[in-house]
């Protein structure tokens, strides 16, 4: 039958070690069992992953991690078998991320595009960003959401069935924003090696 995928991760109070998982549901929630297991979690402290379903087989997660970078892993038997973490070169300032695989086939991501700071646990929250991916690999940066001083961060993003995208994220510390986007009416430019364009 049907099964849901559903991105986990674990963190070990006596250790601080942080580790992904995935695991399958059927469609009622009753049944759980564990996907394959993903490697190279010794090298990269990742946590909180999101799924990009690029299509049926080739399926990617995309974690925070304590590195500097999102890190990711793939599948390509549609979620039973993982590659081991590896970096991205989208930064990441030990924030939480979120995506969407939307309709159109394309991902959405919301982040900070922000790597970390020297000599802190975590770097700036802000900006906050929206970037766009055709295939996982290659990332369009489509929209800043805040570029003020001050926190934004813990993305949750959807697409609903009109085609409009609803960004929720931490806005200061003080309440949750909550943005409506038309990923049609967005206009991309390429990232390239990290870098935001100007």
């Amino acid at each position: 039958g049907k099964r849901i995928l559903c991105p986990s991760s674990t963190e070990d109070p006596n250790t601080d070690a942080w580790n992904v998982h995935l695991e399958w549901t059927n469609l009622t929630a009753d049944e759980w069992s564990m996907a394959g297991a993903i490697g190279g979690q010794e090298e990269l402290d990742a946590i909180q992953p999101t799924i990009l379903a690029h299509d049926d087989e080739n399926v990617q997660i995309l974690c925070r991690a304590r590195q500097g970078k999102i890190v990711e892993s793939w599948s390509h038997d549609g979620g039973n078998t993982w590659s081991n973490l590896a970096e991205t070169t989208m930064p990441n300032n030990n924030s939480g991320i979120d995506a969407v695989q939307m309709s159109d086939g394309r991902g959405l991501l919301v982040y900070n595009h922000m790597g970390l700071e020297r000599n802190r646990w975590g770097g700036r929250r802000s900006p906050l960003n929206v970037a766009i991916t055709p295939d996982g690999k290659n990332w369009e940066a489509a929209l800043v959401l805040e570029d003020e001083r001050g926190e934004y961060s813990y993305p949750a993003v959807i697409q609903t069935a009109d085609g409009l995208v609803h960004i929720t994220y931490t806005w200061k510390r003080e309440r949750v924003k909550h943005v409506v986007v038309d990923p049609a009416k967005l206009v991309t430019r390429p990232i390239v090696d990290g870098k935001w364009p100007e």
